[in-house]
This record gives C-alpha cells, sequence and structure tokens, in this order.
C-alpha cells in the first residue's frame, strides 16, 4: 500500500487562478461570462482576448507572487506522489529477484519482519556515510532482514571491489564475505591487488583463491544480475535503498530509516488479515520487503 503524503493536500492553485481570470476577463468583458463559468479555451479566443487574457495574467501574478510557489510546491507533491506509486509497482514485479537472490548476500535477522535492501558501491562516499546509519537501525531495531546488492558504476576500483567481495563469498562464505565488505567499506585508500592482499591477510584469508575466482563466470553473473535487476528498477545511483515498497534514492539518515520501518509496520497492522487468520504478508514469501 502505497503510504499517503505526510503533508495535507493543499488547494490546487491553477483552478483557482483560471477561476479568478475567468471572472476578471469576463467582467472586464473580455470573455462572455458563460465561458468564464465553463473554463476559457485559448484556441477560441480572438486576438483582443487574448491580449486581454496575458495582461489578467500578468497582472495577477504581479499582485499575487506566492501563487508561483504555490503551483510548484503542488507539482512536486504531485510527482512524488507518481513516483512512489510507481516505484512501489517495479518493487511488487521484481520482488524475488530482490528479496530472495540466493546470490545476495543477507545479513541483520534473517527472520526479520521487513526487508531492507542496498544497491552499494565501494567508491561510493554517501554509502559509507549511510553504513554507520544502517547499522544502527539493524542494531537498535532487532528485526530487520538486510540484503546488499553489489553495484559498482563509478570507478574500476568499484569493479574491483564488488569482484573481490562476491568471490570472497564464494569461497569463504557469509561470515567472511561480511568482514571484506565491512572493511572495504570503511577503506579509504585505493583498491587494487597490493590494499586487497593486505586486507586477506588481516582476516586471514586465502587471497590466492579468492584472487582467481574474481573474474569467473560465477561472479560476472552476481554483478550482470545487479545491474539487470537496477535497470529494471530504474536505479541509476548509489546508495538506493528499498524499504518497504518504498525506493529511497540516495544517503538516508538513521531517523528517517526508522519512521519508514515505523509506518511500515503500523500499514500491516491497520490492512486486513485473510480469511483463515494468516498474515497477508508472510515473512517467508517474499512479501516482506
Amino acid at each position: 500500500m502505497t503510504r499517503p503524503a505526510r503533508r495535507p493536500s493543499a488547494p490546487r492553485p491553477r483552478l483557482l487562478l483560471a477561476a479568478t481570470l475567468g471572472l476578471a476577463l469576463a467582467g472586464a468583458g473580455a470573455l462572455p461570462r458563460s465561458a468564464a463559468a465553463e473554463g476559457f479555451d485559448l484556441s477560441q479566443m480572438t486576438p483582443d482576448q487574448k491580449a486581454a487574457f496575458g495582461k489578467a495574467v500578468h497582472d495577477y501574478l504581479m499582485e499575487h507572487p506566492e501563487v508561483l510557489v504555490e503551483a510548484y510546491s503542488k507539482l512536486q507533491e504531485q510527482q512524488a506522489q507518481q513516483q512512489a506509486a510507481d516505484d512501489e509497482s517495479l518493487v511488487k514485479a521484481n520482488a524475488n529477484a530482490l528479496f530472495h537472490d540466493p546470490n545476495s548476500w543477507v545479513g541483520g535477522n534473517p527472520k526479520g519482519d521487513i526487508t531492507l535492501v542496498e544497491f552499494m558501491d565501494y567508491r561510493c562516499g554517501y554509502c559509507k556515510k549511510a553504513m554507520p546509519e544502517v547499522a544502527k537501525l539493524l542494531k537498535t531495531d532487532g528485526k530487520i532482514r538486510y540484503i546488499v546488492k553489489e553495484f559498482p558504476i563509478l570507478t574500476e576500483q568499484s569493479v574491483i571491489g564488488a569482484r573481490f567481495a562476491i568471490a570472497t563469498r564464494q569461497v569463504a562464505g557469509d561470515a567472511a564475505y561480511a568482514k571484506v565488505h565491512d572493511a572495504l567499506m570503511a577503506m579509504r585508500g585505493p583498491i587494487n591487488e597490493a590494499s586487497l592482499k593486505a586486507l586477506a591477510d588481516t582476516l586471514d584469508l586465502d587471497y590466492d583463491a579468492i584472487s582467481a575466482r574474481t573474474d569467473s563466470a560465477s561472479v560476472n553473473k552476481v554483478i550482470a544480475e545487479n545491474h539487470a535487476l537496477a535497470a529494471r528498477l530504474k536505479i541509476n545511483g548509489t546508495p538506493t535503498f528499498v524499504l518497504g515498497g518504498d525506493m529511497l534514492r540516495g544517503y538516508v539518515p538513521y531517523d528517517q530509516l526508522k519512521e519508514i520501518v515505523a509506518e511500515i509496520r503500523t500499514d500491516r497492522n491497520a490492512a486486513p488479515t485473510s480469511t483463515s487468520g494468516a498474515s497477508s504478508t508472510p515473512p517467508a514469501t517474499g512479501d516482506n520487503g
């Protein structure tokens, strides 16, 4: 369910402006009063009526410039609502790839009631900034299932880091991947052979075995599938989060993440249950995003 905008709906400035201008033009004799009442069509106006209309618009806006701000604000609100609805449809259409991809690492609480998916890049400054915010959410909430989508898009080092992390998971397992992922996110220097070898040594990992896997077909498959999924979701930047039916594009602070999680749970509690008594969105089905 798409949550409504938090701000109350504002009056429709376009309709207000049109009605006001119509009455003003009718009063000036530029339009018949019947046309003012029914709305007006510029294509049906005479040159004199168009000139009068233009002057009325100019005069009205000069006297009431706040209408432009109001109209722009309303436009942004409408666009945001449409974007949210479109994003929710995209998330539903790609739910299996988002929430049940065996090639993506799952952290947090694997049995959590809400899933947070992050498309990230190891060279992304805002991904690094978001990392402690996400970690705080996972720790304080305790019921968030967290999925990482390796999405290298910024530099060649992004690709090198992603390949090494994915290869680590395939060679050494989830626990090793989690350590490498965190270390790469914290890394400030270059991601290259020397730094990755030092990282593997620090974490007591088999660098040679991991390195041999980085250009394999299995690693290529993960990256290609993540890029294809991002394209379907119209994601072109990092970080991008999927939380509930929402697509959150860009850095999101902890307080906002916490608020969205609370809204999702409120919506679920308010939703009617099925006649069988089962939850309408059981975590096991994958609709727990």
